[in-house]
C-alpha cells in the first residue's frame, strides 16, 4: 500500500520489515524495549481462544497436528524463532534435559535477533498470548520465550 510514496507496512508484516531493514544495511534493526511487567500469557494452541488472549502467536517450528487456521486463530506464526529441529528432536519434552535445553535454545536465540525483535515489538504493544503445541505445558520454548521477554 502507498502514501504519497512512502509504503505502508501492515502490522502482519513485522518480520519482513524487519529483514527488510537489515538488508538496506541497517547494522541494527531498532527493537522496542519491553517492560518487565508486561503481560506475555502462554497457552497451548489446542484450548480454546478467548477474547483476553490479546495477539495470539504461535511459536512452534511445525504446525499443530490436527488444527486448521480458523480454529486455531492464530495473529502471528513465528516459527523461525522456535527451536532448530535438532534441539527439537534431542529434547524430545524429556524433562531431564530441561536445564541443558533453556541454555541450548537461549543460544539458538542469540542467532535470530530479527525474528525475536519482531516478538518483542508485538509484545510492546500489549497483551500477547505465546502459543504452543506440546502437552508439556511446563516444558516447552513458550515458558523460555516469556521469560525472556519479561526480562527474567
Amino acid at each position: 500500500m502507498k502514501d504519497s510514496g512512502v509504503e505502508v507496512v501492515v502490522r502482519s508484516d513485522i518480520l519482513l520489515a524487519a529483514r527488510l531493514l537489515a538488508k538496506m544495511g541497517s547494522a541494527t534493526v531498532p527493537i522496542p524495549r519491553v517492560n518487565a511487567d508486561m503481560n506475555v500469557a502462554i497457552k497451548r494452541v489446542y484450548k480454546e481462544p478467548e477474547e483476553s488472549n490479546g495477539t495470539r502467536i504461535l511459536v512452534d517450528r511445525l504446525w499443530p497436528r490436527g488444527l486448521t487456521r480458523e480454529k486455531a486463530k492464530v495473529d502471528l506464526w513465528l516459527k523461525e524463532i522456535a527451536p532448530s529441529n535438532e534441539l527439537r528432536k534431542w529434547f524430545a519434552h524429556d524433562p531431564k534435559k530441561w536445564p541443558e535445553f533453556q541454555a541450548r535454545y537461549a543460544q539458538e536465540l542469540k542467532s535470530h535477533p530479527v525474528e525475536f525483535g519482531a516478538l518483542k515489538q508485538e509484545a510492546a504493544k500489549g497483551l500477547v498470548t505465546l502459543l504452543y503445541a506440546a502437552r508439556d505445558e511446563e516444558h516447552n520454548e513458550a515458558i523460555i520465550l516469556q521469560k525472556m521477554l519479561r526480562g527474567m
